[in-house]
């Protein structure tokens, strides 16, 4: 798939006249602008590299414009009081002109969530962990941060809690008692579905682990989009992502594993258990997960953590640094990534 872009010329009167949709070699799309239906077509003969896009109107004229190696056909309606131009635009000072700037070497989004487990009562963590992801964006992919935890069970966690939904809507609620390793992960991944959610990654993170955005959308990026196991390879010293399974520090499934998850009697009678263990157990007995991937050596454990061979000393191309147990941790990791280095200047703080 391509970049996409989209434009619009509009008429003098604020009427969308014309669409121009650039897309993927594959795709279709229908779009409803002032009770006028705009389709697009797929071209036959489309390369990976180019597109070729039909926009169908009233107007008969079809006009040729190339746009970063890509060719677009536009069929534009005018209003009787505006004669089209020479590339079918109704403005003769046509956004055309100056198009948006793509990368046509680049993909269109994917999508991961990154589903943090933890539970109800970790308030001021999940607080802290809202400052440290939001302030990461990537323009690889789309990530949502969402919190994963069982039922709630106390009078204070039925108010406050619902306050956090209000406010940041990042909370998934699993029909679960809160637990580790007794089903929580199987819980997680089989309830997605039915939760009207898709991804092309789900993740299942620990809450004292620290993901970088762009690197971890960076070493996804290329990977296949079924039947894919990325992550830590246990055991720790083994680099072969067939080995055993990914540790539960943090690891991505496709949506297809999911869903498989959800309907499979494999994963559904071997819910309990070492959650990332069973995991690496149900994707073996299943014969799934083909496709697998160890992100070492840019996973790992905080430098000096209590299992030598799954840490080392911090990386510039680090993915995900884990064991972040205390503040003195995650300081360290912060500032030798330089979180806060855009910070505004401003008359109202001094740095």
């Amino acid at each position: 798939m391509r970049a996409g872009v989209l434009f619009l010329a509009l008429a003098l009167t604020g009427l969308v006249v014309c669409v121009i949709i650039f897309m993927n070699s594959t795709g279709f799309k229908e779009i409803l602008l002032s009770n006028t239906t705009w389709a697009t077509e797929q071209h036959s003969g489309i390369t990976d590299s180019s597109s070729i896009i039909v926009v169908k109107s009233d107007n008969e004229s079809l006009s040729n414009i190339n746009v970063r190696g890509a060719q677009i056909f536009i069929n534009c309606t005018c209003p009787a009081y505006v004669e089209p131009n020479k590339t079918g635009d109704c403005s003769h000072e046509s956004e055309l002109s100056s198009p948006v700037e793509t990368r046509p070497d680049q993909d269109p989004p994917f999508s991961i969530l990154l589903g943090v487990l933890t539970r109800a009562d970790l308030y001021e963590r999940r607080h802290f962990l809202r400052m440290v992801y939001g302030i990461q964006s990537t323009p690889l992919a789309r990530i949502d941060l969402k919190f994963v935890f069982c039922s709630l069970y106390k009078d204070d966690q039925r108010i406050l809690v619902p306050l956090e939904i209000m406010r940041y809507n990042d909370i998934i609620i699993l029909d679960c008692e809160e637990n580790m390793n007794n089903g929580k992960s199987y819980t997680y991944f089989s309830s997605l579905p039915a939760m009207g959610l898709r991804y092309d990654y789900v993740m299942k993170v620990d809450d004292d682990i620290y993901f970088r955005y762009d690197k971890l959308a960076e070493s996804l990026r290329p990977l296949p989009r079924q039947d894919t196991y990325y992550g830590f390879v246990i055991p720790c010293d083994s680099q072969d992502p067939f080995r055993e399974y990914m540790a539960g520090m943090g690891y991505a499934l496709s949506w297809d594993l999911v869903e498989w998850i959800q309907s499979s009697p494999i994963a559904k009678n071997k819910s309990e258990g070492t959650e990332d263990m069973m995991v690496g157990i149900w994707l073996n007995e299943g014969n799934r997960g083909k496709n697998r991937f160890n992100a070492k050596p840019a996973m790992y454990n905080f430098p000096g953590s209590d299992i030598p061979a799954c840490a080392h000393d911090l990386v510039p191309d680090t993915i995900a640094v884990h064991k972040l147990k205390d503040r003195e941790r995650w300081f360290q990791v912060l500032k030798y990534f330089n979180v806060t280095s855009a910070v505004n200047q401003s008359k109202l703080y001094h740095l």
